[in-house]
């Protein structure tokens, strides 16, 4: 009886049933190949020859392997600098945001006096924001316009972001644990650095991607608030790259050497045709990683930002 019992019952897939999931198949195959093929030929264009990538010939795989591309990227002579830049912003910055997150987010799982309306409080600045030139006036009267700290400070923590480690400590970690805790003597201190935080490996890696990737990818805090290049990050550096591309006098283009050089400027030109898949392929290649490698915590990432609390 056992036996029967646990045998699984397999159930019969009808024509309809085969004729949906093959359909279902195809589509999101189609879907699929749409969305990963630019980033493919991003990445091809970007090692082949720049007469083929002009004339348009480079569509499935690279044509005569090339690096000049890299190589008139890489000659920027800031850009090593604004690589390193990039990783100091982005490692304190990530690491800060998520100190004050979790923090932020532990205190608003706990019950006191005024909790709506500070959650009210909290939620609001999602929608609305003092803007642009207020900010601007009131961080450069504090003392941080053109410092590196206000790269690491501003934007220090995302509402939604916030929401979600609030949601994940409220659902994931029963009340009888921190009862029990404190019937043992532990403050909220003690609570949240012993106990909250080693059960939160999950919340913090999905915070760590969201985090990391946008500070990663933020050209335009530097181009507002930082004026010397030696602290410019590396978005905003590859930004100028970019831009010099349109130009062939501008005196900060990567080609500018060759203003006066007819040969030169053509080499230049075949150069810039390449530099700019180069430059996505540079600026994109540390976040995908960084989303290959913990994207086992997304799906649990989605789910906690789907529950209600």
């Amino acid at each position: 009886m056992t036996a029967q019992i646990s045998t699984a019952v397999k159930i019969r897939e009808t024509r309809s049933d085969r004729i949906f999931n093959g359909a279902n198949t195809a589509f999101w195959i189609v879907v699929l190949a749409i969305v990963l093929y630019p980033l493919y030929l991003i990445l091809i264009a970007s090692v082949s020859d720049p007469d083929a990538v002009m004339m348009g010939r480079v569509l499935f795989k690279p044509v005569d392997f090339s690096l000049i591309g890299y190589e008139a990227v890489f000659q920027h002579r800031d850009l090593w600098n604004s690589y390193v830049n990039a990783v100091f912003y982005t490692l304190a910055g990530s690491a800060l945001s998520l100190i004050v997150t979790l923090m932020a987010a532990y205190g608003l799982s706990r019950r006191f006096l005024a909790k709506g309306l500070f959650n009210f409080l909290i939620v609001f600045t999602m929608f609305f924001t003092g803007g642009l030139i207020p900010t601007f006036i009131t961080l450069k009267d504090m003392g941080l316009y053109n410092t590196r700290i206000i790269m690491v400070i501003i934007n220090c923590v995302s509402v939604w972001n916030l929401m979600v480690a609030r949601t994940y400590i409220k659902t994931t970690l029963p009340e009888d644990l921190y009862e029990a805790a404190v019937v043992d003597g532990a403050t909220h201190f003690v609570y949240f650095f012993r106990i909250v935080l080693p059960l939160s490996g999950t919340i913090i890696a999905v915070l760590s991607v969201y985090y990391g990737v946008a500070r990663w990818n933020d050209y335009f805090t530097a181009l507002v608030y930082i004026r010397d290049r030696v602290k410019l990050p590396l978005q905003t550096i590859l930004r100028e790259v970019l831009a010099s591309l349109t130009t062939s006098t501008s005196s900060d283009a990567f080609f500018s050497a060759y203003a006066n050089d007819t040969k030169g400027m053509t080499d230049a030109m075949r150069k810039a045709a390449v530099a700019k898949y180069c430059c996505i392929v540079v600026s994109t290649a540390p976040a995908v990683l960084l989303y290959v490698f913990m994207q086992k915590y997304f799906v649990k990432g989605v789910m906690i930002g789907s529950l209600k609390g």
